[in-house]
């Protein structure tokens, strides 16, 4: 081999070398490379409660009637002394007698076999309370973050409000909110083809709706017949109102319940459907599946808490000197509404049975004026006090944004069933 042709094999030999060094290194750092992103990107810490999810361990317990957190918390295996100094604590922050039958409370444990050293217990969707008794006793209060987003909806009514609203999947609370910011129109007397639209709150936490806040305003119309209902707040006013300052809210509520049925009218010849014979009814049922909320029409203060034959449970209020009602067969009174109980308007004074004289649950409404029984959808009550006239320029500009947004949401095409015929 000549001098030449050695040198050219050096090189070629130098230049293999120096790839196969550069592929080893630069494979080397590669992979440092990939081990150093697998290393620092790691997934985002989970929280529940203030706790790493990966740290402790959940468990649920719900309370059953009559049972005293003393005894769960021993049952546990938490020492006595610490239930003792956990109690006193809570005192000023949130009492363990607070704590209601039929709802959970959440164990924090180190693992699935520990002692718990702590418990958290939600009093609404938008709270909770964390009782911690491991190396310290403490007991502190918090807020779930939550965002609260605007939306909109309209629909139309083929049977009644309630099924309307159901029927597009809103929860219950909003249908309860839709009623009070219009309250002066009579739902229980919706007609078929009756429309309307709302803005209102949705509260979402973790970007899960998690419940309807306050409806901010409505427009219900039927026929020829169009109410607004504004919702106004400040340090004088609180409230849903129409477009003229005047309040909604009504002297009287139309009924005792919400999404409820008239079974029954007032009648001074009625054929009792128990007592097989003619006698007067001078009230109106209304039908609700036992357990049914029952709500005070008005401000008042309770007279009668008390059991007849066939009046059954019934609780009677006195409202001023001229109105009293009466509210008959319910299957138990609401807890603290006793003789004497000053209740307000919607409150809940007991709920829906069938004791006494009645063959199926519903709520017998009875109401007095002057001493009389009369039938009070006839009755014209008068008006609630109009808006003072100071207050109606900073009410107008307001209502007038909220009109603004209720205004772009259109009324829903009116497609109503009847009963036996299919209309578009």
């Amino acid at each position: 081999m000549n001098k030449h042709a050695s040198k050219i094999l050096l090189a070629a030999v130098i230049l293999i070398g120096g790839l196969y060094v550069y592929n080893v290194q630069a494979s080397k750092s590669l992979k440092h490379q990939q081990s150093l992103v697998q290393t620092t990107i790691k997934p985002p810490k989970v929280y529940k409660y203030g706790f790493d999810v990966e740290d402790v361990f959940f468990q649920d317990f719900k309370i059953k009637r009559n049972a005293f957190m003393g005894d769960i918390l021993m049952s546990f295996g938490v020492d006595f002394d610490k239930i003792l100094e956990l109690e006193r604590r809570a005192e000023d922050v949130f009492s363990l007698r607070k704590i209601r039958s039929g709802k959970n409370i959440t164990f924090i444990k180190d693992d699935e076999c520990a002692d718990p050293s702590g418990f958290v217990y939600k009093p609404s969707l938008l709270e909770y309370v964390k009782f911690e008794f491991g190396d310290e006793v403490k007991v502190t209060k918090h807020d779930v973050p939550y965002e609260v987003c605007i939306e909109s909806a309209s629909g139309v009514v083929n049977s009644s409000l309630w099924n309307a609203m159901m029927e597009q999947g809103f929860d219950v609370a909003l249908v309860d909110k839709m009623e009070d910011a219009i309250a002066q129109v009579n739902f229980h007397a919706a007609q078929p083809g009756d429309q309307f639209k709302l803005v209102y709150e949705r509260i979402y936490v973790d970007d899960q709706p998690l419940s309807a806040g306050k409806i901010l305003s409505a427009a219900y119309r039927s026929g020829e017949y169009l109410r607004y209902g504004f919702y106004y707040e400040n340090d004088k006013y609180k409230g849903y109102y129409d477009e003229n300052g005047s309040p909604n809210k009504r002297t009287f509520l139309n009924a005792p319940l919400r999404y409820s049925r008239i079974s029954s009218v007032f009648n001074r010849n009625r054929f009792h459907p128990v007592l097989k014979r003619r006698k007067a009814h001078l009230g109106t049922d209304y039908a609700a599946p036992t357990g049914t909320p029952i709500m005070a029409v008005a401000d008042g203060v309770v007279t009668h808490r008390s059991y007849t034959k066939g009046n059954g449970n019934y609780v009677k209020i006195k409202h001023d000197k001229t109105y009293q009602t009466q509210y008959l067969h319910m299957s138990r009174f609401a807890r603290n509404v006793k003789r004497g109980t000053a209740v307000k308007q919607g409150q809940t004074i007991g709920y829906v049975g069938s004791t006494g004289l009645a063959t199926g649950p519903h709520v017998c409404f009875r109401f007095w004026k002057n001493g009389r029984q009369v039938d009070h959808r006839r009755e014209n009550f008068p008006p609630l006090n109009p808006m003072d006239d100071d207050e109606l320029p900073e009410y107008f500009a307001t209502s007038a944004e909220l009109m603004n947004e209720l205004a772009a949401v259109p009324f829903a095409d009116i497609k109503v069933v009847y009963a036996g015929n299919n209309a578009d």
